[in-house]
């Protein structure tokens, strides 16, 4: 069989087996490049090993070192802290202030997955208290923190521009940004409205008895090792965004400054790095190379442009990209697999938009991920708090992740396409 029909079986078995497994595919995808680039195409394995993403890796440790000092020493969780006492007990306002402090704090580097999985707990107990629904409150902090998630110094807009300047497009850090931010805005205040937000402003906070916990809630100054936390990541900000400095090498040295102050933990900062997302994102991005360089890739655009026109282009990826995001990565599998084969796949199709269609993919893949099959739906769900009933929670949230499956495909061809964000 033809070494880039292998190399396009090796990428399908990844995906799938990252849809029905919660095993690592990124070190399965090494050892497929290997068996298919090597054992059985006789590429010679330093070739493979050239695919290693090292700039990527670089930049990727580099900043969540940063935001694991950040993490560890509290000084994220209590940014939150100040964001909830400043609602001053207006019920209604809470799930839009912690959509937006999700957002925020996702946005300045440490990504959607550590910023829920450090909120949900708070917000979710927080919903019961007040008389929130868990429903939509788990929909305007996973829609927040996912709204950020493609910064240019968060995680996953580090991968996403990464993969597209590999194309050639090295100036759509903030357009992207933009974008996937106005997408999952749209569908979180869609959420609001169908959802009890309107509700709530109608009862009002002297309507609600507990709504006096959060104007109370106490919060200490920040410490020390917290302003100068603080500190560094405002100094990060400002050298990579207005001095182009290197991300990953900026946020590891002043990580390294942090450390030597005392601002946190260097072991426990080192600890709660994202290895499992950085390995997966770099193992498929193995694959992915080899898939380029035996012809798998062309292979596979080819496939997807029998179903595409350059008019329906972003509608028909986009929604190929959510549903398979439903199950798996999106910045671990579904950017590292579907980006690459934008080029190959407007050649195919005889014309088209390259940016408008990465656009959608970042966009559908990334809204589909509050369903509880992700990791941003099955952390807020295994926060609800005690009175919740989390089957029907849990059955919500998977009609709402495959709704958004359609909704981001949409959304995709109606901006990028119709509209020409």
């Amino acid at each position: 069989m033809d070494v880039s029909v292998l190399s396009l079986i090796a990428l399908l078995i990844a995906i799938i087996v990252s849809c029905i497994s919660p095993k690592n595919i990124g070190i399965m995808a090494i050892g497929l490049a290997f068996i298919v680039g090597h054992v059985m195409g006789g590429i010679k394995a330093d070739k493979i090993i050239a695919g290693f993403p090292l700039s990527l890796f670089m930049t990727l440790a580099g900043v969540t070192y940063l935001f694991g000092i950040a993490q560890v020493n509290g000084t994220i969780d209590k940014i939150t802290k100040y964001a909830v006492k400043a609602v001053r007990g207006n019920v209604a306002l809470l799930p839009i202030v912690l959509f937006f402090v999700a957002f925020g704090l996702s946005a300045i580097g440490p990504g959607h997955i550590s910023i829920i999985a450090l909120m949900a707990p708070a917000a979710m107990l927080l919903a019961e208290e007040v008389g929130i629904s868990p429903f939509l409150m788990a929909l305007m902090v996973g829609n927040g923190g996912q709204a950020g998630a493609v910064s240019p110094i968060a995680p996953a807009g580090v991968i996403a521009n990464g993969l597209a300047a590999k194309l050639g497009f090295t100036s759509i850090a903030f357009p992207l940004f933009f974008n996937t931010f106005l997408g999952h805005f749209a569908v979180a205040m869609l959420a609001y409205v169908l959802f009890g937000g309107l509700k709530l402003w109608k009862q009002g906070a002297a309507g609600n008895a507990q709504a006096g916990a959060i104007a109370n809630i106490k919060v200490e100054a920040f410490t020390k090792q917290q302003l100068m936390t603080l500190t560094g990541i405002g100094v990060l900000m400002v050298l990579a965004l207005g001095f182009k400095f290197d991300v990953g090498l900026t946020g590891f040295t002043i990580g390294a400054i942090l450390t030597m102050l005392n601002a946190a933990d260097e072991n426990q900062a080192v600890k709660s790095m994202p290895w499992n997302t950085i390995l997966m994102v770099c193992g498929v991005t193995v694959l992915v190379g080899l898939m380029k360089d035996v012809g798998g890739m062309k292979l596979f655009s080819h496939i997807i442009a029998q179903f595409s026109t350059p008019y329906t282009a972003t509608l028909v990826v986009g929604f190929v990209a959510a549903v398979i995001s439903a199950y798996a990565s999106t910045s671990g599998v579904i950017m590292p697999a579907f980006i690459p084969l934008v080029p190959d796949l407007v050649a195919k199709m005889g014309g088209g938009d390259p940016l408008a269609i990465i656009y959608s993919i970042v966009l559908a893949g990334h809204l589909v991920d509050v369903s509880p099959l992700s990791t941003t739906g099955a952390l807020l769900i295994g926060a609800a708090g005690p009175k919740s009933d989390k089957q029907k929670l849990f059955r919500s949230m998977l009609i709402w992740g495959f709704a958004m499956a359609v909704v981001g495909s949409i959304l995709s061809w109606l901006f990028f396409t119709v509209l020409k964000f």
